[in-house]
């Protein structure tokens, strides 16, 4: 096998590559990892420069783009790299080796949206019998988790919610989410049972001298916390056989609102469910009805 030649830079551009990590390391405390990522971007595009018979000091914003374009990689990777001309070219001007920053007009690509982490209907299935409901503190638990898929309240909402914000007999609440905004939210028969067994069996007995109106009540009587919530949250998960890693503040809202456009429910519908303000904030859970929308498809297209 043919070893690859080793990568050699004119004098002054490793002396200049050479400097500038150095002062990532003792003036900006950057990490070795970090430091090793940003000299590896520097060095393959100065090797670029050489084949052109260009230099870093004659390098400007066309320059730039042209690189990004005849070497094509991640959004990620694009991001790092811009970001790294940005340091390296701004010490060049600070340090006097050039009269001006290629990179003052150059602009970020924007990253792709992340898709909000979820879990399948039976991961939720299974999320919702962990807890044991013939134990006090399971069954709270159980009334929690229930009405948090029934819901798709954020866990702030949650555990802010107290007794007259319930409509038991109704089955609906009223949540109090961002910027005070209050709305009415449905919640289930299921969730609704599970309520009622709670505020019957279980909130009676950890209620205490100094407890408030609360809905969800500590084993000490105090309010529940987000904390505490998603440290239950986590734990029967983990009890159920979910990847931990599918686990975030907001899991069982966004099953909430995917399960719920899986089944044909109205975009518009779910945005008031969960309180977006915009619905290019609601829309992100529509690729989860992708493989819905293509079985309907091919069941019921002539042409299919």
């Amino acid at each position: 096998m043919t070893r690859a030649k080793p990568v050699t830079l004119t004098p002054l551009s490793q002396q200049w590559i050479d400097a500038f990590i150095d002062h990532l390391w003792w003036e900006e405390g950057l990490s070795a990892n970090t430091r090793a990522s940003y000299r590896h971007d520097l060095t393959g595009f100065a090797q670029w420069l050489e084949q052109r018979n260009e230099t870093f000091r004659t390098v400007t914003a066309v320059t730039l783009l042209t690189y990004l374009a005849e070497k094509p990689s991640k959004t990620a990777s694009q991001r790092r790299l811009i970001a790294c001309w940005r340091k390296f070219f701004g010490w060049l001007v600070r340090e006097g080796k050039m009269a001006h920053n290629p990179c003052l007009t150059l602009t970020q690509p924007p990253l792709p949206p992340r898709l909000p982490k979820t879990l399948t209907e039976n991961e939720v299935e299974n999320l919702l019998q962990a807890p044991d409901p013939e134990t006090l503190l399971g069954l709270r638990d159980k009334a929690i988790l229930e009405l948090l898929y029934a819901t798709g309240l954020r866990v702030g909402e949650l555990v802010t919610l107290h007794l007259a914000q319930l409509r038991l007999q109704e089955g609906w609440l009223i949540a109090t989410g961002k910027g005070n905004k209050e709305r009415l939210i449905p919640f289930g028969e299921l969730a609704g049972e599970w309520l009622s067994r709670y505020l019957r069996d279980a909130r009676p007995k950890l209620c205490k001298p100094h407890t408030t109106d609360a809905l969800f009540l500590t084993q000490n009587g105090g309010a529940m916390t987000r904390q505490r919530c998603w440290q239950l949250i986590k734990r029967y998960a983990i009890a159920a056989g979910i990847d931990p890693r599918k686990i975030s503040p907001h899991t069982l809202r966004h099953a909430f609102a995917t399960h719920l456009l899986n089944h044909g429910a109205d975009l518009r519908a779910v945005q008031m469910l969960l309180g977006h303000a915009d619905i290019s904030t609601t829309q992100i859970y529509t690729h989860v009805a992708h493989a819905r929308l293509e079985a309907l498809y091919h069941r019921h297209h002539p042409r299919a």
